[in-house]
């Protein structure tokens, strides 16, 4: 358990998104920011005067060779979690990473070893969507019976922001994937609104919109889940709609139907045409990015196990690999789960 009396030094890599770790650490009592680093290291010398905390670092060795800098939180290009993660790991620390935690099972395979021989430190994605008010309201209500039995779950990711992937860094990436990039906010919603791990998966994709544009990959994935208790997912990943971005979830009950879009959230709990579905006044988005690190602050200040919240991480990786596995082999897969 660590000493409650001393704050916890923090060093954060990457300051776009990664500007609300820092911030948010920073405010949390029980932290400090040690470091600062980024591509731009002015960035980060303008983000520790703001903030009044932290020192650049010039390279993400000099954070991690900080003894008193036991916390790494990571928010950079996706392709790079996972080298960086690993390296994190392998220094010791805590990790707190951006979505997604690294991009195949082979890379998954190899954090999980290493944070076994790390000691299983704290290790969390900051996947945000779970804790809107409105999916923490939705996860109570299903397990409360008040949807009866959970037969379906639908999510659209829709991404909406055409010019990020045919010229910004995702046209660059090798094998960009829109679920990993995307999708992964659904899938875990689908997961955590299940209480179960799906069993197999098949995927379909096409680039129709994105055609003849730098972007190389697949823009639209469908992505069909089937879970031990018969519950089926479908989760799509649409980057290049003709839409603002934004999200949809379906959930389907025995005794109630959720539907979140851009109507807002409801319930409707009658198959009679003349009943009006329940509006729900509630958030459904959470307030900003930083939400999930008093949380996370508080497994490493509380010496919790941390096979829970890792293995929630690894569980879901496992899945969108085995998820886009699908789509580049073209057949349905079994999921192998790590842990």
């Amino acid at each position: 358990m660590n000493d409650p009396t001393s704050p916890l030094g923090v060093g954060v890599v990457g300051l776009g998104v990664g500007e609300q770790h820092a911030r948010g650490f920073a405010a949390d009592g029980r932290t400090r920011l040690n470091w600062l680093h980024d591509f731009e290291s002015e960035k980060a010398a303008e983000l520790a005067r703001a903030i009044g905390q932290g020192d650049v670092a010039e390279t993400y060795e000099q954070l991690l060779d900080d003894a008193a800098t036991p916390v790494v939180s990571i928010a950079s290009y996706d392709h790079l979690h996972y080298e960086q993660v690993l390296a994190a790991l392998g220094a010791g620390k805590h990790v707190f990473v951006e979505k997604p935690l690294c991009r195949t099972l082979e890379e998954l395979s190899a954090l999980v070893a290493a944070w076994q021989a790390a000691g299983r430190p704290c290790l969390a994605s900051n996947l945000v969507l779970r804790e809107a008010d409105v999916y923490r309201w939705l996860r109570e209500a299903i397990d409360e019976g008040r949807l009866g039995r959970v037969y379906a779950i639908d999510g659209d990711y829709l991404y909406g922001r055409l010019t990020k992937i045919t010229e910004g860094w995702r046209k660059d990436v090798p094998d960009y994937s829109v679920m990993e990039g995307g999708g992964v906010h659904l899938i875990d919603l689908m997961m955590t609104l299940a209480r179960e791990r799906p069993a197999r998966v098949a995927t379909h994709g096409n680039r129709l919109t994105t055609e003849g544009t730098d972007f190389r990959y697949d823009d639209f994935m469908a992505a069909t889940f089937t879970f031990p208790s018969g519950l089926i997912g479908r989760i799509t990943a649409n980057f290049a709609c003709v839409h603002r971005h934004h999200h949809v979830l379906r959930v389907f009950g025995t005794e109630a139907t959720f539907i979140y879009d851009d109507q807002g959230p409801r319930l409707h709990e009658s198959r009679n045409e003349a009943k009006v579905a329940e509006m729900l006044d509630l958030k459904t988005l959470p307030d900003g990015k930083a939400v999930l690190i008093p949380a996370f602050i508080d497994a490493i200040m509380d010496g919790d196990d941390a096979l829970p919240m890792a293995g929630r991480e690894f569980d879901l990786i496992s899945a969108i690999a085995a998820s886009d596995r699908a789509l580049a082999e073209g057949r349905e897969l079994e999921i192998e789960y790590l842990t």
